[in-house]
């Protein structure tokens, strides 16, 4: 049994399945908005609760002309309005130290990326901000190290950690998701997500931009939380086609309903 974590009213780690959606980055004030409020619609029709996500700066992209995003200042104005006019918590990515106590001040999570989990640095300061934090799993290490993250947050001060599994390098350009994951992170007793989207990417297929497998992701999160996952992130959008990052895997927005409630069916079956 994982403790019980909230963010902003939201408990991971209890009876229901939360979810971590949004666009992959911020692309305007109007689209975070009308997004943040379809989403959340959806949310509450199928009843389970929602931290919205979006990025102000994807800081690794594959290509050096991809859209980037607002920039924390803009981002995190941006964010609180979402917050302010949707009633929702929202969560957002860290790259730097010193980002950590100006995205506390708006953002209910703070999400370290899956290539920078083992910035002690960067871990430490989200963990002082007192914030809840959730620490992507590197696609380059095994389910059984993220137990030397937890320390390092626990040692820091934090008891509000949240670990996500993004799936593991398979070889060349492809992720694998070993199921095991999601029971071995959660030995360390914090809540475990999965991360739908970024499981089904294939880093580099794309050329210029990362490829991915779209349709292989309802699979991948039936399966998660069949596993035990205690909440699913799931990057959402409108127009997939034209999303300016991680085209490829986003989930679109007018078939998360009936996802949603296939995963939360089948939560409250292995649930009991």
């Amino acid at each position: 049994m994982s403790n019980i974590v909230n963010a902003g009213g939201v408990s991971f780690g209890g009876e229901g399945l939360p979810i971590i959606a949004g666009p992959c980055v911020i692309e305007s004030r109007d689209h975070s908005l009308s997004m943040a409020d379809a989403i959340a619609n959806v949310c509450s029709k199928v009843g389970v609760s929602l931290v919205f996500k979006s990025s102000f700066d994807k800081a690794n992209r594959t290509s050096g002309d991809s859209f980037r995003g607002p920039g924390m200042d803009e981002g995190l104005s941006i964010l609180a309005a979402v917050k302010e006019a949707v009633g929702i918590p929202v969560l957002t990515d860290i790259h730097y130290p010193e980002q950590a106590t100006a995205v506390a001040e708006v953002a209910d999570i703070l999400q370290i990326p899956a290539f920078l989990c083992r910035q002690t640095d960067l871990v430490e300061a989200a963990a002082k901000t007192g914030r809840t934090v959730n620490v992507k799993k590197g696609q380059f290490l095994s389910p059984w190290k993220v137990r030397s993250i937890v320390e390092k947050l626990e040692t820091a001060g934090s008891k509000k950690i949240l670990l996500t599994d993004r799936g593991t390098t398979f070889g060349y350009e492809s992720l694998v998701s070993d199921m095991r994951s999601i029971p071995v992170m959660k030995e360390t007793d914090y809540p475990v997500v999965f991360d739908a989207t970024h499981s089904a990417q294939m880093p580099g297929s794309g050329g210029s931009k990362t490829g991915g497998a779209r349709e292989f992701i309802p699979t991948l999160t039936k399966a998660a939380v069949a596993a035990g996952a205690d909440g699913v992130f799931m990057e959402v959008h409108d127009n997939v086609d034209a999303a300016k990052s991680d085209a490829a895997t986003q989930w679109p927005l007018d078939q998360l309903e009936d996802l949603l409630m296939t995963l939360k069916n089948i939560h409250e079956a292995v649930n009991g």
